[in-house]
């Protein structure tokens, strides 16, 4: 099987390409395309994946290449990362809004709303492709905001592209290892949005531990949720949410805390980006394994360092970063691939087609559920309805997601400044009209948006 990753230099490949690398059921991906605009990258990621490769029989064949068509053509499956804009327009993203006092995140927030306008008619554009060159793949989105993604690719595609956050799935394995409980024997009872979630119970065998979870004060406070939150308020809630729940419960407190360091996460990464490929670029065989390791480990373990008293890029204690195979985007993506392709049924928390899934949902908006993934593609899962503050704060959030696609896909500003206006981090139409207006000055790939006629 052919596998296309579009992104292909980004820092997250060799975590898929590892995965792939420990897979030894069959059918298996023989063939893996990196795709990226930039040939250094790919170059460099291609090197690092070499290094992987040495002495494992049969590892899957890698290609690189700049040409979008190539890459895709009779894939199976399509793995999309992409960051239109790159970390600069991150960096914009963030600025801009702090610079009126709003909080600046690359996902949450008006950040998150400029990083879809610009990245939405790409990946659409890309979904054509993808239905022209590959008409039977799979697409497995990781671009962020990827919930928005995914439902404007699907407007192409249906339910062949899936969304992944290795978020939901990665509190489930940090709280059953908090409990010493196997993974594969705990159900994740969670619904929500991408980065917008809550996990309401975690079952053993049939048995909610959630309750005594919330009463122990060492386990509680273990958690990196426990840590970001506090425990009284994971009590409160009764549930343990996404920790990107964070900038809505404590909005004050992290807009506040982001303006007081001295760089925002993007800016930090800017810059170990560049000191990565500039390094990269003079490495060779190990040396470059290890300098990709050295960088996404200092990547992993600063994340969100700002909300945690620390300060930007900052490793914190006992965060040694993500195990690439067994856990994030790499174990989820691996499990999907193989659900579908062999027929392993899987459940696993995914960025999907609603349906009837959230009744208070439109059945095309994109939710973030349990699912069971089969041969015959994603199925989600029956679930308790979110309570009233759940299904409201979803409800507003999926309105601002649902503008912002129309705006991307149409130049609609009118559109676009409703968004703004209306995404409960804004909560302002002048100040939403001003991040419009900001966004449109700063970043090139936002301004062409509204450049011309884009009704399709």
């Amino acid at each position: 099987m052919k596998l296309a990753i579009l992104g292909g230099g980004g820092f997250r490949v060799p975590y898929v390409y590892q995965a792939l690398l420990h897979d030894q059921g069959s059918p298996r991906i023989e063939e893996v395309w990196l795709q990226d605009s930039d040939a250094g990258r790919l170059e460099a990621m291609a090197m690092v994946l070499a290094t992987f490769a040495e002495g494992v029989p049969e590892s899957p064949r890698v290609h690189i290449s700049t040409e979008l068509d190539k890459a895709l053509e009779g894939a199976d499956f399509v793995f999309a990362a992409i960051r239109v804009g790159g970390l600069a327009g991150r960096v914009c993203d963030e600025r801009v809004a702090l610079d009126l006092n709003v909080l600046g995140q690359e996902t949450t927030g008006p950040g998150g709303l400029a990083y879809g306008l610009r990245t939405i008619p790409v990946m659409v554009d890309i979904a054509r492709r993808v239905k022209e060159l590959a008409p039977d793949a799979y697409v497995i989105n990781f671009t962020n905001p990827a919930g928005m993604i995914t439902e404007a690719m699907q407007g192409v595609l249906g339910d062949r592209v899936l969304g992944i956050c290795d978020t939901p799935s990665g509190l489930g394995m940090r709280v059953a290892a908090a409990l010493g409980l196997d993974p594969g024997r705990v159900q994740l009872d969670y619904v929500g949005l991408n980065h917008l979630g809550w996990m309401r119970r975690i079952l053993h065998d049939g048995v909610d531990v959630m309750p005594g979870l919330l009463a122990d004060d060492d386990l509680l406070g273990g958690l990196e949720e426990g840590v970001v939150f506090g425990r009284d308020w994971l009590r409160d809630l009764g549930t343990i949410p996404n920790e990107y729940l964070y900038y809505y419960y404590f909005n004050r407190e992290a807009v506040r805390a982001t303006l007081d360091v001295p760089q925002t996460r993007g800016e930090f990464l800017l810059k170990q980006q560049a000191a990565f490929y500039e390094r990269i670029a003079e490495a060779s065989g190990d040396a470059a394994m290890e300098l990709w390791r050295e960088t996404v480990t200092s990547r992993s373990a600063s994340y969100m360092a700002e909300m945690k008293g620390a300060g930007t890029g900052e490793v914190l204690d006992g965060h040694a970063g993500v195990d690439p195979v067994d856990q994030g985007y790499a174990g989820v993506a691996l499990n999907v691939m193989n659900a579908i392709s062999r027929n392993e049924h899987a459940t696993m928390i995914l960025n999907v087609r609603n349906g009837s899934t959230v009744t208070a949902l439109p059945p095309d908006a994109v939710v973030e559920v349990p699912v069971m993934v089969d041969v015959h593609g994603v199925h989600p899962l029956s679930l308790t309805q979110p309570d009233l503050h759940q299904t409201g704060l979803m409800q507003q959030v999926k309105a601002v997601e649902r503008l912002t696609i129309n705006a991307a896909l149409t130049g609609s500003r009118a559109d676009a400044a409703k968004a703004f206006a209306l995404h409960p981090l804004v909560d302002s139409v002048p100040i939403g009209r001003r991040l419009l207006d900001g966004y449109i000055d700063r970043i090139p790939e936002v301004a062409a948006v509204f450049a011309a006629d884009r009704r399709l």
